[in-house]
């Protein structure tokens, strides 16, 4: 919950404003000032205060106890000009929420953090359990010291600045002039083993570990437990790397195992039998598959998404000398991530803040080479950015998604909508289930060029590439004839080049067929960027060689219409009568 308080008129009008946006996520406090604040740093994760930002530095003072437990205070000053990250901006979230606030005010966010400053991340904002000298490594990082990465677990992190120097031997690195900048070596471990930080090191826990179960009906959760603690406490695995427990279908509602996964705080996945009788498992045994079908669940489980087994099958002990009733097995797996990311049509506004965080997640950037220009001053200091020109996507693709394969973070970033004629088709043709693949949509080039038209996708709508590079013109022509017969407003991409010219002019002919000569037609080039340029015209009066690649042209239906000099198709095929007619 996050609260809001405020002193004056001009407050209460902006906090009024926060309060109507996000109703489920806020309270209003009122009443006197201090009391407010008091009430609402006990009670709230988060507060937002329209006072100046010395004021609030004097009301929190008194209630601060520590960097973990605070709330996170942004401060929006009376003018609603600045939205101040004021206290626990990693931990209590105020950086993220004072963007949020601005967002919505129209206010700048003023994060004073070093890290979000420098655009280096965050040791305790990479989602993963932290243990050490957090403060001392990041101040390392921040001053160009040498920091040794020691990765036992290889893990997807995002870009790390290039004094972090990658060693699997936990070596630090010996580069004359970072070297005699720090005698003290920072360094940071990247493992899910259990393990005392050592100074100036910081231990980062992955989410690496599976642990499979099997069990008989009527388990209890105790026993199911103490065997799981006990088979990660033998082998030295830390808890805090489980990232679920695997068990096969029909264990699914077991108590024991449903509670077990609970108090371990992951999730519960199953599988079916006959997916897990297909994995191979050193210990295979009779009494699973006569039971459910499969002769593993606890190591198949654990294997079923691929990984290293690190415990094999073991059976639970009981005090009362009773058979077993759960056995156990855990596997680290490791998956790269590969996001797929939409950068939009061309302008910094249409790119979405879910594909800029993308960007800033991502160690690896793939890309054509004017697309990655287009957001190169967003990525983070040590980004590796591999970029080739035109007709290399396939190349891209495969690039992508082997660096994803080898545990790295990466983006694969294409214009428009990664998916919409871009580069997700050819990188998932590629990709296979041991990589973690996330999409990240884009605004299209067809729905900018539709925004500066008018209305013209109103109704159903197809989009058609004239390109006949990769699709035979036969079956363009299919779709073309299609559309035309059905109806659809049709959006054709890659219209006509220099050394393909006659494509735009047959899937003209084509419409002609089935509309008529006035149909509107929208003509706009570089939708959303500097040079923009956009006219309306007729499927009659289009001069084809107006047309280039960087041009989308709209074509309406039999509905559309020309209103006030804009492109408009109707949600129904009942066109508006003019108003004497509706009042006969």
């Amino acid at each position: 919950m996050i609260g809001l308080i405020s002193a004056t008129k001009a407050g209460a009008r902006a906090r009024a404003r926060l309060a109507a946006a996000w109703p489920a996520r806020t309270r209003v406090y009122d009443g006197s000032v201090r009391e407010a604040f008091e009430r609402a740093f006990r009670e709230c994760e988060q507060v937002v205060c329209f006072l100046a930002v010395g004021a609030v530095a004097r009301l929190a003072a008194p209630l601060l106890v520590g960097k973990v437990s605070d709330p996170g205070v942004v401060c929006v000053d009376e003018g609603g000009r600045f939205a101040v990250a004021l206290l626990g901006g990693h931990g209590g979230g105020a950086n993220a929420l004072a963007r949020e606030v601005g967002d919505l005010l129209g206010a700048e966010p003023v994060i004073t953090t070093a890290t979000d400053a420098v655009a280096v991340p965050g040791l305790d904002t990479l989602g993963l359990p932290v243990e050490g000298d957090v403060a001392g490594v990041t101040r390392a990082m921040l001053d160009g010291e040498p920091v040794a990465l020691e990765a036992e677990v290889v893990w997807p992190l995002p870009a790390l600045p290039p004094n972090v120097t990658a060693r699997s031997d936990g070596a630090v690195p010996t580069r004359p002039a970072l070297r005699d900048a720090c005698p003290q070596r920072a360094s940071l471990r990247v493992t899910d083993r259990v393990l005392q930080p050592a100074d100036g090191q910081v231990v980062l826990r992955p989410a690496s570990l599976v642990v499979g179960v099997g069990a008989s009906r009527g388990v209890g959760v105790d026993e199911v437990l103490a065997l799981v603690r006990g088979c990660l406490r033998d082998a030295g695995l830390s808890p805090d790397s489980v990232r679920e427990v695997a068990t096969v279908d029909a264990k699914g509602d077991e108590p024991g195992v449903v509670g077990a996964a609970a108090r371990l705080g992951v999730p519960l996945v199953t599988y079916a039998a006959e997916e897990l009788a297909g994995v191979d498992v050193p210990h295979p045994s009779g009494a699973p598959l006569a039971a459910v079908g499969t002769p593993s669940v606890a190591e198949a489980a654990a294997l079923a998404r691929g990984g290293e087994l690190l415990v094999p099958k073991r059976k639970s002990e009981r005090a009362d000398g009773r058979p077993a009733m759960a056995t156990c097995a855990v596997a680290r797996r490791t998956r790269g991530r590969l996001a797929l990311v939409g950068i939009g049509p061309g302008a910094r506004d249409l790119l979405t803040p879910r594909a800029r965080d993308e960007l800033r997640r991502a160690a690896v950037v793939v890309g054509l080479d004017q697309y990655v220009d287009r957001i190169r001053d967003l990525l983070r200091p040590g980004t590796k950015v591999l970029e080739s020109g035109l007709g290399a996507e396939e190349e891209r693709a495969r690039t992508a998604v082997d660096a994803a394969r080898r545990g790295q973070a990466v983006a694969l970033i294409g214009s428009g909508d990664a998916g919409v004629y871009a580069m997700a088709s050819p990188a998932l043709a590629e990709a296979g289930d041991d990589i973690d693949v996330v999409g990240v949509p884009g605004v299209t080039a067809a729905l900018a060029a539709a925004a500066v038209l008018g209305a013209p996708l109103g109704h159903d709508h197809v989009s058609i590439s004239l390109s006949d590079l990769h699709t035979p013109w036969d079956v363009i022509e299919r779709r073309v004839r299609a559309a035309a017969v059905s109806d659809l407003v049709v959006t054709f991409y890659n219209p006509r080049s220099r050394g393909r010219d006659r494509q735009l002019p047959k899937a003209l002919a084509l419409l002609a067929e089935h509309r008529a000569p006035t149909t509107p037609v929208g003509v706009v080039r570089n939708a959303s960027r500097a040079d923009e340029s956009a006219r309306l015209t007729t499927l009659a009066g289009l001069d084809p060689a107006g047309v280039d690649m960087m041009t989308v042209v709209t074509v309406g239906n039999t509905a559309t219409r020309e209103v006030a000099g804009r492109m408009v198709t109707p949600r129904g095929y009942r066109w508006q009568r003019p108003a004497t007619e509706e009042t006969e």
